[in-house]
């Protein structure tokens, strides 16, 4: 079945905004992914390519962390219109799975955090993890969380840490969402602060 760019998307967008709103909460939009995964191979798994497709345009700047960034990035602008940029520059920086670790934690820290007149321009970050869950290695506090909530991120790069140093300083900060294989969706703002256990 074909993707719709509005039906489709407007689904996609509406789960996100569950996740980001809810933290802790992990959507999954397999079906629009598979959409996108019959018309465009490039990506995959597709469920980052969803995410693009949702929240990039004509007036966004992006860079792409991958091994194919060359190739990503073009096949970005063609579709959206989204114009390539350096990471200090961008409104979103997508983090494939092939993306070296050091390359990752200079996005991090060279990621733009907005500034206090702004703050809501600071960079989103996308995350290709290889699986997220409701697993108790991470516990999640503040606002949109009930009392906690608990997470699990399956991937190569260390980003707690590092997300804790980028976010000190509220409201200034970044914003992650996290993608895995099976396209759950798993988004963690700013305000939220992550404790992690330490095995004693």
């Amino acid at each position: 079945m074909k993707l719709d760019l509005v039906h489709d998307l407007q689904e996609a967008y509406r789960k996100t905004l569950d996740s980001m709103s809810r933290p802790g909460l992990i959507s999954n939009i397999q079906d629009q992914a598979s959409k996108v995964a019959l018309e465009i191979s490039k990506f995959n798994p597709p469920a980052p390519l969803v995410m693009v497709l949702m929240l990039f345009d004509t007036e966004v700047k992006f860079k792409v962390c991958s091994k194919r960034e060359a190739e990503i990035a073009e096949l970005i602008n063609q579709l959206t219109y989204a114009k390539a940029t350096e990471i200090e520059n961008a409104d979103f920086i997508l983090v494939l799975n092939d993306a070296d670790p050091e390359e990752f934690e200079q996005v991090i820290n060279s990621a733009c955090p907005g500034d206090l007149h702004d703050p809501h321009k600071a960079a989103t970050i996308i995350i290709e993890a290889d699986s997220v869950s409701n697993d108790r290695d991470l516990t999640l506090i503040g606002p949109g969380i009930e009392i906690e909530s608990f997470i699990s991120v399956r991937t190569s790069h260390n980003w707690v840490d590092l997300r804790a140093d980028k976010n000190s300083e509220y409201p200034l900060g970044i914003d992650l969402i996290f993608t895995d294989r099976n396209a759950n969706i798993l988004c963690l703002p700013r305000t939220t602060q992550i404790w992690q256990e330490v095995a004693g």
